[in-house]
């Protein structure tokens, strides 16, 4: 027996060196890092204990002829989540680590920054725990998924551990930045259940610094034997940043949306002013609005892309997923207006009779700026009444040319059928889902903005006026104005909004 294990090992390492010496440093970690094209790296030979708790048949032998274990049947067959007699030697779970979601979360022991942020199942493409997470654009640190099952004990809930290679998907949109919103995903085997929680670590010998709820909707009481209903509209919003504090601009913005059939929204604090907290406050208790933590160490701009926000918009993508028949990825700013229906969703169904596609997986509308410095509409101007200050109905004159699909376009997309959502586009698709292209005369995207390039040469550009957005007016003035009425007093807003 000892021989015929000596001449496994021996035989193991003389492959691993060719294949090294063929594939110049390709990582034995399949999946990880696509070719490993930055090389081996030193500093990674201390992870060689790691590698022999990994659970396949041969490393389950071997680590327990070097660490004199018994080989436990459980071990070899690999009987869904029960972990090996290795895994019960790794470091458990803090006594206090209680799993979060929502809420970024430190990997320590790697070179550079690395943070998690939430934990989704996913089997539309296999079976995996897709993790939304920030680190090094190139060259990450290799890393390990630790899944977590409950284990009831003593009237005690602890957790018993399944460790395995993490595998690596960058979000494409980084602009070359140092640090990168990506996916960590660590892949299920085919008779393991989904984990309750799921922890990365660098090294499997390190206690794990995070602990995150993996979000499953086999396991949602508000999806588990839900009858399709009439389709609904949520909206996703990037990270709120700079104490952002306009109270008049936020209630616009959600009042407008919900006249378009949006039934949710989800937002990211980055940092809010005091004002627009006790307004959204308000529409959270009403279930209208989910806003989440969102502090991520990393320097916006100089080390990731405008506070991460790819990271936010595909944690709003999953986090939709199953809940709402379609969501829409716009900023505040922002406004997508049908210019032949009321609402986007009478839109989308009409669409869908116009323009025959099986299962599209989104629309895309065109961006038309309706540049702030152009002057107000003078239907609105000399308005005595709250529609002189607020944006869409002031802002009428608008950039004659549109930009085309892709560029500043923003879209609204079947979660489902979405593997990476981008900020203007959908990056990619389960296979056989595509994008519709909404003509212009049937929707476009309003983008209420200073000119873009700095300066006010912008103004000098073709424009025609554009009131299309007068359709809402009396139903959105008098829902602001309940609104502020309501709030004055507990969000202390000023008699004449401004």
């Amino acid at each position: 027996m000892f021989f015929a294990v000596f001449g496994i090992i021996v035989l193991t390492e003389v492959l691993l060196i060719d294949e090294k010496g063929r594939n110049q440093g390709l990582s034995i970690r399949k999946g990880f890092s696509d070719g490993s094209k930055y090389g081996e790296r030193s500093e990674y030979d201390d992870q060689g204990d790691d590698y022999f708790l990994y659970h396949n048949k041969l490393d389950t032998h071997l680590a327990a002829f070097l660490r004199r274990d018994p080989v436990q049947k459980s071990a070899d067959k690999l009987n869904g989540n029960i972990p090996g007699n290795s895994e019960a030697k790794l470091p458990p779970l803090g006594e206090n680590q209680t799993a979060k979601d929502g809420e970024w979360q430190t990997v320590t022991g790697t070179r550079s920054k690395f943070y998690v942020y939430s934990a989704y199942y996913d089997k539309r493409r296999g079976r995996s725990i897709r993790i939304i997470g920030a680190t090094k654009t190139r060259g990450p640190d290799r890393v390990w998924c630790r899944l977590w099952y409950p284990v009831n004990s003593a009237n005690k809930t602890q957790f018993a551990s399944f460790s395995i290679p993490a595998q690596f998907k960058m979000i494409r949109e980084n602009w070359n930045l140092k640090y990168s919103a990506c996916f960590v995903i660590c892949p299920l085997r085919r008779n393991m259940t989904a984990p309750a929680s799921v922890s990365i670590v660098s090294r499997l010998r390190h206690p794990p610094s995070n602990h995150l709820i993996v979000r499953n909707p086999e396991k949602d009481p508000s999806l588990v034997n839900r009858t399709r209903g009439a389709d609904t509209l949520a909206v996703c919003v990037k990270p709120l940043h700079y104490s952002y504090d306009k109270a008049l601009q936020m209630l616009e913005f959600l009042e407008m949306y919900r006249m378009l059939g949006m039934e949710h929204i989800t937002m990211y604090n980055h940092t809010i002013g005091p004002t627009v907290d006790c307004i959204l406050d308000h529409y959270k208790e009403k279930g209208i609005v989910t806003i989440l933590p969102w502090k991520l160490n990393m320097k916006s701009q100089k080390e990731i892309r405008t506070e991460g926000l790819f990271a936010a918009l595909n944690d709003c993508l999953y986090r939709g997923m199953y809940k709402y028949t379609y969501v829409a990825m716009v900023d505040l700013d922002e406004f997508i207006i049908p210019r032949q229906n009321d609402t986007i969703l009478d839109l989308i169904h009409w669409i869908s009779k116009r323009i025959r596609l099986k299962n599209p997986g989104s629309y895309s509308f065109q961006n038309a700026f309706f540049y702030l410095q152009w002057e107000d509409d003078p239907l609105t101007k000399t308005s005595q009444d709250l529609d002189s200050k607020l944006i869409t109905m002031r802002k009428t004159k608008r950039k004659s040319k549109l930009h085309p699909h892709k560029q500043r376009s923003k879209y609204i997309c079947r979660p489902e059928y979405v593997i990476e959502a981008g900020n203007h586009f959908v990056w990619e698709f389960l296979p056989g889902h595509g994008t519709i292209n909404v003509p212009a005369d049937s929707a476009i995207l309003h983008h209420y903005r200073i000119c873009e390039f700095g300066g006010n040469d912008c103004i000098k550009t073709a424009n025609i006026r554009d009131r299309i957005a007068f359709r809402y007016r009396d139903r959105l003035l008098y829902n602001v104005k309940e609104m502020w009425n309501l709030l004055k007093e507990s969000c202390k807003l000023p008699n004449v909004p401004e």
